[in-house]
């Protein structure tokens, strides 16, 4: 194919709005995600949380973060919205426990934390805004010892 084929094919597509502006759209956004799950890591570990895993991939799906802060063992669903209601209302009843399931998944491979108590927490990035952590979420699991 010759350049001018290439240009001419770029060109056609970008007019009709077609597979590479979505593509585009969905590139922006997942640079946008990774980027804020790792100002959410960097928050985490100034909180005195250990980070266990990054972007953990389970059969039933992905955990943005695994983290451990004394004997709980967290998940964490980070979403940049632009405000907190949006945040909030971008995780549904059906992503909570897929996201609660990955979790048990990934203790299931580490026997070394089967003691651990176990939650699901949200941290909201907004733009030019501190974090918003909100703790327990939804909290999987067996009965945790109080």
């Amino acid at each position: 194919m010759t350049d001018a084929n290439r240009r001419s094919r770029a060109s056609k597509r970008a007019r009709d709005g077609g597979i590479g502006a979505a593509t585009a759209k969905r590139r922006v956004a997942e640079r946008r995600g990774i980027h804020a799950e790792w100002l959410a890591a960097v928050y985490l570990m100034l909180k005195g949380y250990r980070i266990l895993a990054r972007r953990a991939r389970t059969p039933r799906g992905e955990v943005d973060l695994i983290v451990r802060r004394g004997s709980a063992i967290v998940a964490v669903e980070v979403k940049a919205r632009a405000s907190l209601t949006e945040a909030l209302n971008a995780v549904s009843p059906r992503q909570r426990q897929r996201i609660a399931a990955g979790l048990e998944i990934f203790l299931a491979g580490r026997p070394d934390l089967a003691g651990f108590d176990r939650r699901v927490d949200l941290i909201a990035m907004r733009p030019w805004r501190w974090p918003i952590h909100l703790l327990d979420v939804i909290r999987p699991g067996p009965p945790n010892r109080r």
